[in-house]
């Protein structure tokens, strides 16, 4: 007896639009922020109190009508959508009542039914407005298995035993805890989860991937599941590479689509994690497809790895050589979706899915057999390393990865940087989850902020090598004496991970103003450095007030640092519009800089014991007065340095000096005509550069070592060597002549930072300027 009855049967195929001219309308309905309806004119009042408005010109009899989506039905028709965009053309347009059982009444509405080829989806859709937990779904999933199987059976009487069925529940701002029981049951019954990152990454390769996007999603949904039982049967070359078994083959391109799966880094692949992929490139990907299909073609292979716990491949040796270790024979490999991971060669795939050559042509592939993902790395970044295909974003991604175990310090310390970031994005507990772009997931804030943050705060140690700055080591939450470095990077990933997520959750739910707004004082790139970065700062201020230890826990932590965090914010949330508006524009190289003294400012004007060193050098340097000062001295020491070398040579030397110098005189003269050529340019009406006043400070440095204690031939017994004129102690030493013109080194090194006047990037501060006017007195006095 049939499952249906021919009336169910003909009215579930009438629900299931596969008119591809209807579909087309339906998804522009679909597509659309509006739901759109027409009127009598006498009705738009009574509409208009239902939040309908009026778009455009009303019509003869009608009045055109929109309004904006409710989030579940815009969240129901992006999924539709989303389906339409994979090339699905047999989809049911609106919710469709499905019987699982002969029993009358026993049915299920299903929100989108969308059929392929080979496959068939049956898509239930959740969503909640904001993102929250997961009510409890024991009761719907309690006949889950039951309906499932009802289904199938419907499906199969319709359309035949050819297509696969699959469950999709499609959630919207969903949090499941790990250990959810409902997760259970999908992953029982084999369906799967379809949450915010598995949407983010279908809609992603849609756009990357076009029209062969479906490969990759089937990839992801039936991944390690047999497409049918017949095994692909392939001549190949068995081999051992690096200790690791490969086999080398021709493959049509087809059949590798279907098996292959890209471990793209996505949230949506963290089960695979380490993942390493980048997105494909569509400009790129639609130029490769050209070239095939105009005869081009790629001599080189294709590597991938068969990584599957299900489905193994088998090789039957025909023969082999006795020179060699290599032996010829069958590869047979399960007809199964996502067993191939492709380490090597995605573009060249993909680039077939859309060309003539799709099914008769074959492609050189060289696959491993059951490499883990670590493994799989090493070899793509070996590949790219030299290419730079790989993304400095991707990089600091997969530095977690590539690190985490290494036998260097400054390594693991990368790891644990890239590892701390990854976690205040991906977990669920955290008020930056989905904020901070990992891997191929795009967000409002980006990764590199956060490792250089998490670099300059003082929270991890500096390490070198294998040898960990002193200083650094005494505020860090690494404890470096700990040499279970697994252990170790675990806890100071948790203490923290666990610290951060205090933080921005107290501005989270005390500030949410300023919480929720982009690319403002917390939540933006240059906040993200300034914010972490005076965290680590107010820590080491506490720890030197004895007021916390390194011990101290991340929770006992952030409850003394909770006061100055509140002391920035309440001045944030009522700061003077010149101020914020003068804040936000800081743009470029500095500004994340400028923003971590400013924000440590406001905490010292409400606290003023918290003046950390960096703050109070910041201080100093932003003082004109101490500048002008610093300066006039730099001045006159140059002055000084240029009247009494040059003296000197012409006492010593007489009319020859210049020949003394000859090099740095064609040096001096070059940069004359230079400067000379510059004006003209300009349109500077200026008298010819004189060489002479072209020296530089390390023009005098050489000349002052060369002739060091050089005397005139008749020499009445007053003149002063250079040794005797220009010997400085600074209190580094005194015995060698390195030594006594050390300052000189020093000397230029500020003069970089008064010689540009008007400037706040490269400035003096209060050390500085008492070490030149140190200088100034031994000439002056």
């Amino acid at each position: 007896m049939a499952f249906l009855s021919d009336t169910e049967v003909n009215r579930i195929k009438s629900e299931i639009t596969q008119d591809t001219s209807s579909l087309g309308k339906i998804y522009k309905s679909k597509k659309s922020q509006f739901e759109n309806i027409a009127v009598n004119h006498s009705d738009v009042v009574k509409y208009n109190s239902d939040g309908w408005e009026e778009y455009t010109k009303p019509l003869k009899t009608k009045t055109p009508l929109r309004r904006l989506k409710g989030f579940f039905t815009k969240f129901e028709d992006d999924i539709w959508c989303q389906f339409y965009e994979l090339g699905f053309r047999k989809i049911s347009s609106k919710p469709i009542l499905l019987p699982y059982s002969k029993n009358e009444g026993e049915l299920e509405e299903i929100n989108i039914v969308a059929i392929h080829d080979e496959t068939i989806f049956i898509i239930t859709c959740k969503a909640n407005e904001v993102f929250s937990k997961a009510e409890s779904f024991a009761e719907e999933f309690s006949t889950l298995k039951q309906k499932l199987d009802g289904f199938k059976k419907l499906f199969r009487q319709i359309y035949g035993d050819k297509y696969k069925v699959k469950y999709i529940f499609a959630t919207h701002n969903i949090r499941f805890d790990l250990d959810s029981p409902d997760l259970e049951v999908l992953k029982s019954s084999k369906s799967f989860l379809y949450d915010n990152n598995a949407y983010s990454y279908i809609n992603n390769i849609i756009k990357s991937y076009k029209s062969s996007s479906l490969y990759q999603f089937f990839g992801l949904i039936f991944k390690n599941e047999l497409i049918n039982l017949d095994k692909i049967e392939i001549p190949a070359v068995q081999g051992m590479m690096g200790n690791k078994k490969y086999y080398m083959f021709s493959i049509e391109p087809h059949l590798l689509l279907k098996m292959g799966f890209i471990l793209h880094r996505t949230k949506a692949n963290v089960s695979e994690f380490p993942t390493y992929q980048r997105l494909l490139v569509p400009k790129r990907l639609k130029g490769i497809t050209k070239f095939i299909d105009d005869g081009g073609y790629f001599p080189n292979s294709i590597i991938v790895n068969f990584n599957s716990s299900k489905h193994s491949i088998h090789f039957d040796a025909s023969s082999k050589l006795t020179s060699s270790n290599s032996c010829f024979g069958t590869l047979k490999i399960p007809n199964s979706y996502g067993i191939a991971y492709i380490i090597d060669g995605q573009h060249r795939v993909y680039g077939y899915a859309g060309s003539k050559y799709l099914k008769n042509n074959t492609i050189p592939v060289v696959a491993f057999d059951g490499l883990d993902t670590i493994e799989q790395l090493e070899i793509f970044m070996d590949i790219n390393e030299n290419q730079k295909a790989v993304s400095p974003s991707l990089r600091l991604d997969l530095e977690e990865d590539l690190f985490w175990d290494s036998d260097r310090a400054d390594s693991r310390i990368k790891a644990l940087r890239s590892s701390i970031t990854k976690e205040l994005s991906n977990s669920n507990s955290s008020p930056l989850y989905n904020k901070i772009s990992v891997g191929e997931d795009t967000s409002i804030l980006t990764f590199k902020p956060f490792t250089i943050a998490l670099s300059n705060s003082g929270l991890l140690p500096v390490a070198k090598g294998n040898k960990y700055s002193d200083d650094s080591i005494k505020y860090s939450l690494y404890d470096e004496s700990n040499k279970d470095h697994n252990q170790e990077m675990t806890n100071a990933k948790s203490n923290i991970g666990i610290l951060l997520k205090l933080s921005y959750d107290f501005v989270e739910q005390n500030y949410s103003d300023i919480f929720k707004r982009e690319k403002y004082f917390i939540v933006s790139n240059r906040g993200t450095y300034a914010f972490i970065c005076l965290i680590g700062s107010l820590n080491r201020f506490l720890i030197d007030e004895n007021t916390l230890t390194k011990k101290s826990t991340p929770e006992e932590r952030f409850e003394q640092i909770r006061k100055y965090l509140k002391a920035l914010l309440d001045y944030v949330s009522d700061i003077p519009k010149e101020e914020e508006e003068k804040q936000l524009s800081l743009l470029g190289a500095g500004a994340d800089i400028k923003w971590l003294r400013n924000f440590q400012s406001i905490v010292n004007k409400k606290y003023n014991e918290f003046n950390p060193a960096d703050l109070i050098d910041w201080n100093e340097r932003q003082n004109d007065e101490l500048q002008d000062k610093g300066r006039k001295f730099g001045v006159e020491i140059e002055k000084f340095m240029k009247k009494s070398t040059l003296s000197r040579l012409k006492e010593i030397y007489g009319d020859k000096w210049e020949l003394e110098i000859g090099s740095i005189k064609r040096d001096c003269v070059d940069r004359a005509l230079q400067e000379d050529e510059k004006n003209h340019k300009e349109g500077l009406d200026k008298e010819s550069s004189d060489w002479k006043d072209m020296f530089n400070i390390n023009d005098y440095k050489t000349i002052i070592e060369k002739h060091w204690t050089k005397k005139p031939e008749k020499n009445n017994g007053n003149f002063k060597t250079f040794e005797d004129e220009f010997s400085i102690n600074i209190g580094n030493g005194f015995n060698s002549k390195t030594d006594k013109i050390k300052w000189i080194s020093i000397f230029n090194s500020h003069r970089n930072l008064w010689a540009h006047e008007g400037t706040k990037e490269k400035r003096l501060n209060k050390n500085e300027v008492e070490f030149l006017e140190m200088i100034h007195g031994h000439f002056y006095n």
